[in-house]
């Protein structure tokens, strides 16, 4: 294992000392690294926590800012942050409108922010769930929560900017995760620094199909296919699970999981585009890049998520953090 380290025991909190220093003018780290917060809080502003096991960065801390999150709650990696983080998160960026938590759907994170949810006062939950690779998992009772997050938070961010209340901000949230699938393929394992080895091993020729975004496993062990015959069978799943709600405007979101060159995501894009278009999708939105990764995994996820024109608005509405940034 070659990776830039210190010590395996001390990685997170000098990387979120880090991360913070570097935008220390949106951010501001919280007691005892339990939380990284805007620096600068709205009153009167629903405040939006979100959180989970580190490695899958900029998820979730690169999206604290002005138009997203409020604050984030990082675990140690791959591990659910515990209960005292979000609630000393909460108290903190609670200017009086109450608490929005969004959970992406891991028994653990789900566990923790629950029991943290039910001992605070003011705060409601979105668990995201746009997974299509698999029903259960060895880390989850339904679908995971993977890149589709990204999508929930963005546009749940933008209306709390804008006031919108805590009740219509859960039913927004809960609206574009049912609008929203993803699925992903893993060309290589990560590495977690505390195993110092490969989570899964995998050949030259092959990939794990429907890979999870720790490395958990998907639908099936295959041989590697070209990026037309991947994106073929991934579009298909998801369009498959969308139904007939797969018709009319969307954002399609290629997300790299860490280890992929940048020119290999817009290729995947390109292809995933395409068949989107000729099953009657409108593509109106997109991101490309890696924005929820799995530590140094090289392989990719496509995320589809239809769009109202309410949703697009949010979608377009600024946003000031630091791993995304247009408008202001």
């Amino acid at each position: 294992m070659k990776k830039f380290l210190n010590s395996v025991d001390t990685v997170l909190t000098e990387s979120l000392d880090g991360f913070v220093a570097a935008h220390a003018d949106i951010l501001a780290l919280g007691d005892e690294h339990k939380f990284v917060r805007r620096k600068l809080l709205k009153s009167g502003k629903v405040a939006l926590i979100s959180g989970g096991g580190s490695g899958h960065e900029p998820l979730h801390g690169g999206f604290v800012g002005h138009g997203m999150l409020d604050a984030a709650c990082p675990g140690q990696v791959f591990t659910s942050p515990t209960p005292d983080q979000m609630m000393a998160a909460a108290e903190v960026v609670n200017t009086g409108a109450g608490c929005l938590f969004i959970v992406k759907n891991y028994e653990g994170d789900v566990m923790n922010f629950d029991m943290a949810a039910e001992m605070s006062e003011g705060v409601m939950q979105i668990v995201t769930n746009d997974d299509v690779a698999v029903e259960n998992s060895s880390y989850t009772t339904g679908r995971r929560g993977v890149a589709g997050t990204l999508v929930v938070e963005k546009i749940v961010g933008a209306a709390a900017e804008q006031g919108m209340a805590l009740e219509p901000l859960k039913a927004l949230g809960e609206r574009v995760n049912g609008a929203t699938r993803s699925m992903g393929v893993a060309l290589t394992s990560c590495t977690v620094p505390a195993a110092g080895k490969p989570t899964f091993d995998i050949g030259d020729g092959e990939m794990e199909f429907g890979v999870g975004i720790h490395g958990e496993p998907g639908r099936r062990r295959d041989t590697l296919k070209s990026a037309d015959a991947i994106a073929e069978e991934i579009c298909t799943a998801i369009l498959d699970d969308l139904g007939d709600g797969a018709r009319g405007q969307a954002l399609l979101f290629v997300n790299g999981f860490g280890g992929t060159p940048l020119m290999e995501l817009y290729l995947m894009y390109n292809s995933a585009r395409k068949i989107f278009e000729k099953h009657g999708v409108t593509v109106i939105r997109s991101l490309v890049g890696s924005y929820v990764t799995s530590l140094d995994m090289a392989g990719c996820s496509i995320t589809l998520s239809m769009l109202d024109d309410e949703a697009a608005v949010w979608w377009d509405a600024p946003v000031h953090t630091a791993a995304l940034r247009w408008g202001m």
